[in-house]
């Protein structure tokens, strides 16, 4: 099959005289790839909304949290209720060098937190060592996070979310040295937090939190020995989900308590969520590329019946082009070149006018100039398309051109 400079300028004029044949035999491609790329883009965009909402979330951590017993235990009865205390982290870290971070952590909801005459009424008190950051990364808009000598030292310190910063501060700027009040006691902000409302809220949300010590807080509301939640994160190439029956069975036994009680100890595995975000997204993406290929196929197969009837039509102009001269390999490359360019024309118009719906909902998308999550068609899935196109419009022309190089120039005389 040659493509010549002529051969070329014959199937542009064939398309331009034939146009309204031409626009019907692209529609069908154009809305197949419209749809497959829009589909795609959107489906990206919406995975990444949906992830911003484990934002800083380690992807293999585990939540312990104390329940109430269902099952008697060495004689205790059921309906008992525990507390986790210090003891189990300690344990947990000695005796599960599987898990990287082992912290523990309390938390006051409903205080009022003070800075002058603004009040920030529902704020959430929580006490951290500085590796809870392994389990909920922080994001510093202003200042630091919580460190280990803030720990060590018992320091009066705060790291605030983004609600109570923007309630206590409504004319912004940095924070960083003031001092708020909380039940009495002053600290002094050393970071703020910029992470936004998330789905995934853990002992409270982030937005609204005020962390301090939790040596602090310890001696400043004398939790004494009460752990309220144990985070952990396992090490990378061990999996939450396997390890939790073990960590189980490790706290139970500190606590007399059935390591098979469900009940007794709760533990949310992140590992769970993102395994299910994460399928939920394959099976879209699956159903996507379904609907779209067939979109596309069937508009690929219109092209292919309308250029059978541009053959049989146009019957009598291959047999005269095959009487002066015309080889059949000129006669195939003409009609492929047709059909190759009606395909690939269609397809990158449906892409440029997909790519370009996507732009103006990824502008909708961004608050305070920043993007939120990227509604677009990735580069390499657009040169697939395009690589797509092109072999189906050879393949939706290859019929009509076996059909164009079997007319005899007689039977094209007789027909006129």
């Amino acid at each position: 099959m040659k493509f010549s400079t002529d051969s070329f300028r014959e199937v542009l004029d064939s398309i331009i005289r034939n146009r309204s044949r031409s626009l019907l035999t692209g529609f069908g491609v154009f809305w197949g790839i419209f749809m497959l790329m829009l589909l795609s883009g959107g489906g990206g965009g919406l995975k990444e909304l949906l992830q911003g909402n484990f934002e800083g979330f380690a992807s293999n951590a585990g939540m312990v949290f104390a329940g109430t017993t269902s099952k008697p235990y060495k004689g205790f009865s059921k309906g008992r209720n525990w507390n986790l205390e210090y003891s189990d982290v300690d344990r947990l870290r000695s005796m599960m060098p599987e898990l990287s971070t082992v912290t523990p952590t309390i938390a006051f909801w409903g205080r009022s937190v003070k800075f002058g005459d603004e009040v920030f009424a529902q704020g959430v008190l929580k006490g951290i060592r500085a590796d809870y950051a392994d389990v909920e990364a922080p994001k510093p808009y202003y200042g630091r996070f919580i460190n280990a000598s803030d720990v060590a030292q018992e320091r009066k310190v705060c790291y605030i979310g983004k609600k109570v910063y923007t309630a206590l501060f409504p004319g912004g700027g940095d924070p960083c040295g003031k001092r708020l009040e909380i039940d009495g006691t002053y600290y002094s902000i050393i970071g703020v937090d910029w992470k936004d409302e998330g789905g995934m809220i853990i002992n409270g949300s982030a937005t609204e939190s005020v962390y301090i010590p939790l040596t602090q807080l310890r001696r400043a509301y004398n939790t004494g020995n009460v752990v309220q939640m144990v985070c952990v994160v396992a090490m990378d190439g061990y999996a939450m989900s396997e390890l939790t029956p073990r960590l189980r069975e490790i706290i139970s036994r500190n606590h007399y308590i059935d390591p098979t009680d469900e009940q007794s100890m709760f533990v949310l595995n992140t590992q769970m969520i993102f395994g299910i975000v994460d399928n939920l997204f394959k099976g879209i993406n699956f159903l996507i590329w379904l609907i779209g290929i067939g979109t596309l196929l069937a508009g690929v197969v219109g092209v292919s019946n309308i250029m059978m009837v541009a053959v049989k039509e146009r019957t009598v102009e291959i047999g005269i082009r095959r009487a002066i001269g015309a080889t059949p390999g000129q006669i195939l490359g003409q009609i492929l070149q047709e059909s190759v360019i009606l395909t690939l024309s269609s397809g990158l118009m449906g892409i440029v006018v997909s790519v370009g719906i996507l732009s103006v909902v990824e502008l909708a998308m961004t608050t305070d100039g920043i993007l939120k999550a990227a509604f677009q068609v990735p580069f390499g899935v657009a040169v697939l398309a395009a690589l797509l196109l092109t072999v189906l419009g050879v393949a939706a022309g290859a019929m009509p051109a076996a059909r164009a190089m079997k007319i005899k120039p007689v039977d094209a005389m007789r027909d006129e």
